[in-house]
Parts: C-alpha cells; sequence; structure tokens
C-alpha cells in the first residue's frame, strides 16, 4: 500500500522552500550592500558611503549659504525702508516747519504792501509840516501834529521802525541807499553827509532804504592820490 502524504504535509514543504529562498535572498542583498559599502567607486580612493557624507555635507553648507543670503538681502531690504522713512518723516517735519514759519511771516508782514504805499504819504505829510513850522501855534498846525503822532502810532502797531541813520556814520548797503557823492572836508570817504529821505524796517524786513548823501572826502586827498 502507498503512503498518503496528504495536503498539509504538501504545504508545509512548500512553505519550508519559500522560506529558504527568502533568506538566500535576504543574505545576497546584505552581501552585496557590504560589498559596495566599502567598495571605491572613483580614482580618489573613496567609498560611496563617504561620497554620499560629502554631498550631504555640501547641499547643508549650500543650504546653510543661501539662507544666510536671504538674511543678508532682507536685511538691505529693511534698512533701506526704514532710511526711506526717516527721510519722509524728516521731509514732512521740514514741510510743516516752513508752513509755520510762512503762517507767521503772512501775519507779521500781512501788511507791508499798505505800508509801503503808506510811507509815501508819510514823506510828503513830513515835509508839510516842515513848511507849517513857522505857525506852529495855529490850530491847523497842532491838528496836523496829532494826525502825524496817529500814523506814527499805527507804524508802530505793525512793528514799522525808521532805520538808524547818524550823520558822520559809515555806509551801510544793506540799509542805505547812496543818492550822491559829495565832496567834504569834514568827513572822510565812505561817511553819510545827511539824510535825504528816511528809511523803515518791519521787524527784521527791510521795507524801504534810506535815502543819503554820501560824502567822497576831501578834494586834497583826492589831488595827492591822482598825483602819486
Amino acid at each position: 500500500m502507498g503512503v498518503d502524504v496528504g495536503p498539509s504535509v504538501g504545504m508545509s514543504f512548500a512553505m519550508q522552500k519559500d522560506n529558504s529562498q527568502v533568506s538566500e535572498e535576504e543574505l545576497v542583498d546584505e552581501s552585496v550592500e557590504q560589498e559596495t559599502s566599502g567598495q571605491t567607486v572613483d580614482d580618489s580612493g573613496k567609498t560611496l558611503d563617504e561620497i554620499n557624507e560629502e554631498i550631504e555635507k555640501e547641499l547643508e553648507e549650500a543650504i546653510e549659504q543661501e539662507e544666510q543670503d536671504e538674511v543678508v538681502t532682507l536685511e538691505a531690504e529693511v534698512l533701506k525702508w526704514k532710511e526711506a522713512a526717516l527721510r519722509s518723516a524728516a521731509d514732512l517735519e521740514n514741510f510743516r516747519k516752513r508752513m509755520a514759519r510762512e503762517k507767521q511771516d503772512s501775519i507779521r508782514y500781512g501788511n507791508q504792501r499798505l505800508i509801503e504805499e503808506l510811507l509815501p504819504v508819510l514823506d510828503n505829510f513830513a515835509m508839510g509840516m516842515q513848511a507849517a513850522e513857522k505857525d506852529s501855534g495855529s490850530m491847523i498846525y497842532m491838528g496836523m501834529q496829532m494826525v502825524q503822532k496817529q500814523l506814527e502810532g499805527f507804524l508802530e502797531g505793525q512793528g514799522v521802525q525808521e532805520v538808524p541813520v547818524i550823520v558822520g556814520s559809515d555806509f551801510d548797503p544793506n540799509l542805505h541807499d547812496a543818492m550822491s557823492q559829495e565832496v567834504s572836508a569834514e568827513l572822510e570817504e565812505g561817511k553819510i553827509l545827511r539824510v535825504m529821505r528816511k528809511g523803515y524796517k518791519m521787524g527784521d524786513r527791510l521795507v524801504r532804504p534810506a535815502n543819503v548823501v554820501v560824502s567822497k572826502g576831501a578834494e586834497e586827498s583826492q589831488e595827492e592820490e591822482a598825483a602819486q
């Protein structure tokens, strides 16, 4: 009689055969991996693991350098916009100061045109007062004096003052306007001989220069200079 092996025995034998094949494949893979890991792949004598480590290191360095470059670029951008913001703030502050100064000047010198047109009237009035001095006791002259004081008070209230001029002082082109030059034995060249018309200032601003006559020195001095 033949021995009946049965299906269970056949399956067990097949599983043992498959397991042995898997074990053999794993052993082959491990052997290949061990051989490959220690095997040189180029003329430098470096192994695959060493090359992989160098590649990973270079990648890390490249990434780190790229991050540093990005940080430097961002810092430069931040600095640029910060400087732009500071300049804008400074420009705005200067604009505010300029507008405030212009507003103050507008208030302070708003009546300058009126003052300039009023000064010739004041000059003519002063000449009329000089002509009427012979009747200084008359009511007309006294009334003119009152009007003159009112005009002077108005000018003073607007911050208008006479340009100081002293006969014998130096001629100042910033305050005086030389109408002519005359020979003078008493005053040297460049000194003020007399005032032809008063000058006025409004605050720090010159409204009208004083018209003056300037000495050009003595004739003898000029002749000596010409002879030399």
